[in-house]
């Protein structure tokens, strides 16, 4: 092998390794709507715990616990998720590896296995409910199912509420329908006006469609939705 080709494969490597390396570390930042939830609010207090964010409310019945979307600051979701937990329903957001939940689909498994709560609800965004649709296949643990923009892979048989808004432009829909057979259980909330990103607080999503609604409209929404499913898990 002569000089040029072994110089000319060390550039591919370091551009592959550094192009990797950006794809990794990139992601959808949360704005300052999400990160003002820090330090909770008079209602709910705010903890980080190891890789998650521990939204304490006054329930103590029913954990949900919550997959960011891929490439999404998991901060992004803090405003929707202490809206629910005032309402009774502790949440744990969970900050996936590289942002990207396939890293981390066993990360409910920590919560699940230290905690004592009556029910656990499993709920993602997107590819994070993906994920935790197959993190709930392959452990059996979890009481219900919540995907936002999202679809299960694989038979799902407990309880699911899907919610999606009728101007998402990035949910795949033909794969969406495909997977409906998928859910025997299933709840579908489709949000009029209401689009892929504003689930969060994190800008606006390549690919996703103009909302017709607010942020706030749409969480409140999906909020009112997700209490009345769980509600009914028994």
């Amino acid at each position: 092998m002569n000089k040029k080709i072994k110089i000319a494969i060390v550039v591919i490597v370091a551009l592959a390794v550094a192009y990797s390396i950006y794809y990794l570390t990139d992601c959808s930042h949360a704005e300052s709507t999400a990160t003002d939830y820090l330090n909770g609010t008079d209602d709910v207090n705010v903890t980080k715990i190891d890789k998650e964010l521990y939204l304490d409310g006054y329930g103590n019945d029913t954990a949900l616990i919550f997959y960011p979307g891929a490439k999404i600051e998991y901060i992004s979701y803090l405003p929707m998720l202490c809206e629910l937990s005032s309402k009774g329903i502790d949440c744990y957001l969970v900050e996936m590896p590289f942002n990207i939940a396939l890293f981390g689909e066993n990360e409910a498994d920590k919560i699940i296995d230290t905690t004592n709560y009556s029910k656990y609800v499993l709920c993602g965004h997107s590819l994070g409910g993906v994920v935790a649709s197959s993190y709930m296949v392959h452990s059996g643990k979890g009481d219900g199912l919540i995907l936002l923009a999202g679809y299960p892979t694989e038979n799902i048989t407990k309880p699911t509420l899907s919610i999606y808004g009728s101007n998402d432009g990035n949910l795949n829909k033909k794969s969406y329908d495909e997977a409906k057979p998928l859910m025997s259980n299933m709840t579908e909330h489709v949000i009029d006006g209401g689009n892929h990103a504003q689930f969060g607080y994190y800008g606006k999503q390549s690919g996703d469609n103009e909302a017709n609604i607010t942020p706030e409209n749409q969480q409140n929404q999906t909020v009112g939705t997700i209490l009345e499913f769980i509600s009914k898990l028994g």
